[in-house]
This record gives C-alpha cells, sequence and structure tokens, in this order.
C-alpha cells in the first residue's frame, strides 16, 4: 500500500499530525499500536482530569460541605467507579479520534509500526501478522512512557507509574510518590482527597519546580493545609520493594525511611522510540530533529514527546501540525517558543512565558503585578479565594514577559496571556480591555493595574 504520508503513532502529534495532512489533500495512514489518542487521550491527560474532577468534588463535599450549606448523613464513594467513570471518558473520547480519522479519509492501521527503511514502515498486528506500508514521508510519533527509577522497576503493584495509577484495584492507604512535577503533583492531590496518607517527594527545592518560585511556595502550603506531607530538597538514596509495599530512604533536611503500600514514580517521561532504522538521538535520548522536523533520515521527521521537552500533548499537535505543513506547502515551520503549562490540582497551577526567576537571569528589566483571588468578588462567591494572577512586564514598553496563576480556573484563564504574548500585548493594550463583571479574569486586568500603581480594588 502507498501513501504520501505515514505516521507512526496516534497521539497528540500523530492523530493532528495525520488529520492535517489529510485536509492538504494527501494520502495518509496512522499507525497506532493500541488505540486512537495515544498515552495521553487514555492513559495522561483526559483520563486523569475524570479523576481530579471526582476528588474535587468528594473533597469538596466532605470538607466544606457546611459552608455553602449542605449536610450529609453517610456520605462515601466507591473506588470502582471512580476509575470506571475515567475509563469510560477516555474510551469516548478515543472513539472521537477514530471517528475524525473516517471522517477525514486517514487509514487508521493497529499494530507497531516499524521504520524499517525510508519511505518504508513495516507493521505487525497483535495476531503476529505483517504487512509493508511505503510513503514519500513518514512522520514518527510514538511519544514516551513513565520513566523508571534505577534499581527500582515497576512491577504494577506497589511500584507504579502514572497509567498503573489510574486503574489500581484497591484505594491504597498510604502512597510515597517520587517526583513533584505536575503528574506527581496531580496524583498527591487525587489520593489525598480520597483519605490516602501522601507523601511527596522532590530532589529540588520546590514542588513543580519549573514553575514561578512563588506559585510552588503557595501550592506547597496549599498542601500542607490538605495534610500532604511534602518533602522538597529531598533525594531518595534507597528504595526496596515487597509484596505488601515499599520502603524509600530519604535524605534532606534529616535522614528517614519512608514506608507505604505503594509508590508511584514520577520522576519524568523517556521518549518511546519506533523500533527499526536508528536515527541520531540527542544526549538525552531523543530524537534529533532539524528546524523543519526533519531527522538523519531524509523523507522522515518526527514530533512530540520523542523529540525532547516540554513533552506537553497541546506542543506535540503543534509541533505536528507544523511539521506536516512544511513538508506539504510552503509554509516554514516554526519550533515552539512560548507555551502554557497546566497543572489541575486544586488550586490549578497555570502559566505561559518566562518566570520572575528566568527574566533575573537574562538580566531583563521588568515590572510585576499581582493581585490575590482573596480580593476577587467572583473568587469569594464561588469559594474559591486561595492564590493569584501574576503578570511580569518589559521595561520600558510593557510588553507581557510572562505570566503565573495559581487558584480555581487557572488553566483556564492562561489562555488570554497566552495569547498576549503572541500579539506582543502590552499593559495599556489589557488595561483597555474590559474584563466582564464578575469573572475570575478581573484578575488578569487587576494584576495589570497593579504593576503600574493604577490597581483599584487592592
Amino acid at each position: 500500500m502507498s501513501y504520501d504520508l505515514i505516521v507512526i503513532g496516534g497521539g497528540p502529534a500523530g492523530y493532528v499530525g495525520a488529520i492535517r495532512a489529510a485536509q492538504l489533500g494527501k494520502r495518509v495512514a496512522c499507525v497506532e499500536k493500541e488505540r486512537a489518542g495515544g498515552t495521553c487521550l487514555n492513559w495522561g491527560c483526559i483520563p486523569t482530569k475524570s479523576l481530579l474532577r471526582n476528588a474535587e468534588l468528594f473533597h469538596l463535599m466532605k470538607h466544606r460541605a457546611d459552608e455553602f450549606g449542605f449536610t450529609f448523613d453517610n456520605l462515601n464513594f466507591d473506588w470502582s467507579k471512580v476509575v470506571k467513570r475515567s475509563r469510560s471518558v477516555a474510551d469516548k473520547n478515543a472513539g472521537g479520534i477514530e471517528y475524525l480519522f473516517k471522517k477525514n479519509k486517514v487509514d487508521y492501521i493497529l499494530g507497531e509500526g516499524s521504520l524499517e527503511r525510508a519511505g518504508v514502515v513495516t507493521v505487525k498486528s497483535a495476531d503476529g501478522k505483517t504487512q509493508k506500508l511505503e510513503a514519500a514521508k513518514i512522520l514518527l510519533a510514538t511519544g514516551g512512557v513513565s520513566r523508571p527509577m534505577p534499581n527500582f522497576p515497576f512491577n504494577g503493584k506497589t511500584v507504579i507509574g502514572s497509567r498503573e495509577a489510574m486503574i489500581l484495584e484497591k484505594q491504597p492507604k498510604s502512597i510515597i510518590i517520587i517526583g513533584a512535577g505536575a503528574i506527581g503533583v496531580e496524583f498527591a492531590y487525587f489520593f489525598n482527597a480520597f483519605g490516602t496518607k501522601v507523601t511527596l517527594v522532590e530532589m529540588l527545592p520546590n514542588i513543580l519546580p519549573l514553575e514561578d518560585t512563588e506559585a510552588s511556595q503557595t501550592l506547597e502550603k496549599a498542601y500542607a493545609k490538605l495534610g500532604i506531607q511534602v518533602l522538597t530538597n529531598t533525594k531518595v538514596v534507597k528504595a526496596e520493594a515487597g509484596k505488601d509495599g515499599v520502603k524509600i530512604s530519604v535524605e534532606g533536611k534529616k535522614a528517614e525511611t519512608l514506608e507505604a503500600e505503594v509508590c508511584l514514580v514520577a520522576i519524568g517521561v523517556q521518549p518511546l522510540l519506533p523500533p527499526g532504522l536508528s536515527l541520531q538521538l540527542t544526549p538525552r535520548g531523543f530524537i534529533q530533529t532539524t528546524d523543519r522536523y526533519q531527522t538523519s533520515v531524509a523523507g522522515v521527521y518526527a514530533a512530540g514527546d520523542i523529540i525532547g521537552p516540554p513533552l506537553l500533548a497541546h506542543v506535540a499537535s503543534y509541533e505536528a501540525i507544523q511539521a506536516v505543513e512544511g513538508m506539504f506547502t510552503n509554509h516554514v515551520p516554526k519550533r515552539v517558543n512560548v507555551f502554557p503549562s497546566c497543572t489541575y490540582c486544586q488550586p490549578q497551577v497555570a502559566s505561559v512565558g518566562l518566570t520572575e526567576r528566568a527574566a533575573k537571569e537574562q538580566g531583563l528589566k521588568f515590572k510585576v503585578g499581582k493581585f490575590p483571588f482573596s480580593a476577587s468578588g467572583k473568587a469569594r462567591a464561588v469559594g474559591e479565594i486561595d492564590g493569584f494572577v501574576k503578570i511580569i512586564f518589559g521595561e520600558p514598553h510593557g510588553e507581557v514577559l510572562g505570566a503565573h496563576i495559581v487558584g480555581a480556573e487557572a488553566t483556564e484563564m492562561i489562555g488570554e496571556l497566552g495569547l498576549a504574548i503572541t500579539l506582543e500585548a502590552t499593559h495599556e493594550e489589557i488595561e483597555a480591555t474590559i474584563h466582564a463583571h464578575p469573572t475570575l479574569s478581573e484578575a488578569v486586568h487587576e494584576a495589570t493595574e497593579q504593576a503600574y500603581g493604577l490597581a483599584i480594588h487592592i
């Protein structure tokens, strides 16, 4: 079978790249080993948000019901139904991607794709049968998998990655989470909300270490109030897995041995490279690509997690579109510079552009505007006053360099500020934009005014 483009991998990079090529009138096949949507849709972004929604609702009803005028005689939850709902959400979304393949006339081929050579892909199906596909161009989009700790392999029961964490048959009484990036922080909130004793271990000074320091510290304080034990500046020196649990020896403020039923290792993602032809890799093991997303082999391109950080679904989709349009049109592909980062715990954390720390390191002149949600009428009305909006403006022109939000719906609010950066908007243009009242987004307007001494409500 001959195509214009074969995509190996059906995740956020793969399926988006395949559909965009089809929209350009090309004959396209997408090869996926498991199910359309990849890790993000089936085992990452989407099902975890389902779990977090359950956790948010249960925590609200259990700990804050009286605040809203509710009482419960016997509030409880069914763990199996919590997990089942998450899987149902993932299944429905995967079905949606399969529908989009049909709509756009993309051949969806289930099986493991191997890059035999330039222009040739071998697909091995679950029953062992193989077929060869040919195409002028090939896009690799096989994503990544949880990175294991040295000498502490995943066993699916007491030592798990994020995938296993979503489908545990039984709620653990205690869990140690190693790594406090987005995955670790989100699962810490989830398990804590349902009553699991959670210990979060991070070797760097702050949880969410890539975020603005003030944002990270605010979330850490919120987690302390929830009863989550947070150990920062703490290194794992020994880890042992037994039949009934784990023992983790750490060194931080003090040396101690932690024990729990389960350990979730959330120390990052490693690329899942397709079998077959060897390609040039970066020092960290990701596929090396040019500015046009081409690999070391002519006609073979790559996008998404396999080409390296920031390892985000929306970045992967962007890269795939850039790669495909560069293959088949006169478009000059762009590389990712500015992108939003979102963590869906409670309170939520979202950011785009430079942190205050990065701006200082680059020697930039800037002003900082900050507005707390405690001063927001809408935040008080909905009972979510934790957190703030923080915006960094360059000097002397007042352009937006970065933005950081901690609080309710932070992940929904950050898009406005990403657009501001793309359009090189200044503080004057944000001030001139009327934000509806009452909304949480008014805090963006107020933070802007605060930077220049003009805030009304603080």
